[in-house]
């Protein structure tokens, strides 16, 4: 029965699309999401999220579908530098410049949709995504950037590591910390270009966040967080897609399909959070136990 419900939707060759969109999806989001947890960036990507909106729609207007990533990359380089840049500047505060972007961008785009006959049906798809529409040229696309985000990550993962745990060290041993965060604010954004047509730049926010979160809370051990972090995205898309079919298909009960797969990667971070709270314990009962003796 359970093998049936995972695997059965997933003959349609739509829905075989969309696994494998949300496979991608799920383990570079992740990836990246330990590095957003371990910088407390989760508003930076929020951000980020919603600069790209006006691209998004720019692109659409300009050459429909196949204009939203090209429209959405050139937002989301010009915000990535945009927020690095103002996140520098000391008389203003890191979150009022990300406020100020974030609000100023979305309401651009905001503008820019409302003009259409077909505002409100757009404005849905531009904000929650089509996961189900996903052709081979956006898994293609997905594909190229994934492998863009994780050779930079495999590249300059330690040195972003070091600046998120230690920023003077890092710049003692002489790396530009501006140039680092330059990097990470930019392989955020290209996931968010990547997501944007599947799940829409709002539901996006979940994979840049959720995964890397979860993950931090079962283990200490970088690795074991990676590790964990792509198996709850991966898991989470799967689950997420399985649930929608069989709700709409076979219950008649109609869900979004990538708001179901949010839903699903918040309950695993949920199963996460229990097994934390239960690991925790444990170790607070090993260490009031202490060391056992050896009787006289």
């Amino acid at each position: 029965m359970l093998v049936r419900l995972l695997l059965d939707p997933f003959e349609s060759p739509f829905m075989a699309r969309a696994l494998v969109e949300a496979l991608l999806l799920g383990v570079v989001g992740a990836v990246v999401s330990v590095f957003v947890v371990l910088r407390r960036l989760s508003f930076v990507s929020d951000a980020l999220t919603h600069t790209v909106f006006p691209g998004v729609v720019l692109g659409y207007l300009v050459a429909q579908t196949d204009g939203i990533v090209w429209g959405a990359l050139a937002f989301a380089v010009l915000s990535a530098v945009l927020l690095t840049a103002l996140s520098r500047n000391v008389r203003v505060t890191e979150d009022a410049s990300m406020a100020i972007l974030l609000t100023g961008f979305f309401a651009v785009g905001v503008i820019l949709v409302s003009r259409r006959p077909s505002y409100t049906a757009d404005l849905t798809a531009f904000l929650f995504g089509r996961i189900l529409t996903v052709d081979r040229q956006q898994i293609v696309i997905t594909s190229v950037i994934g492998v863009v985000v994780l050779g930079t990550l495999a590249v300059l993962g330690k040195e972003l590591l070091l600046r998120a745990f230690d920023p003077a060290a890092a710049a003692a041993l002489g790396y530009r910390v501006f140039v680092l965060d330059l990097v990470l604010n930019l392989i955020v954004a290209l996931v968010v270009v990547a997501a944007v047509r599947a799940v829409g730049t709002v539901l996006v926010i979940a994979l840049l966040i959720v995964p890397g979160a979860a993950a931090r809370l079962v283990s200490d051990r970088l690795a074991v967080i990676f590790a964990v972090a792509a198996g709850i995205g991966a898991l989470g898309g799967w689950l997420g897609l399985a649930a929608s079919y069989e709700a709409s298909v076979n219950h008649g009960l109609r869900l979004a399909s990538g708001a179901t797969v949010v839903l699903v990667l918040v309950a695993l971070y949920a199963v996460a959070a229990a097994a934390g709270a239960v690991r925790a314990s444990t170790g607070r009962v090993r260490r009031d136990a202490g060391p056992v003796g050896v009787g006289a």
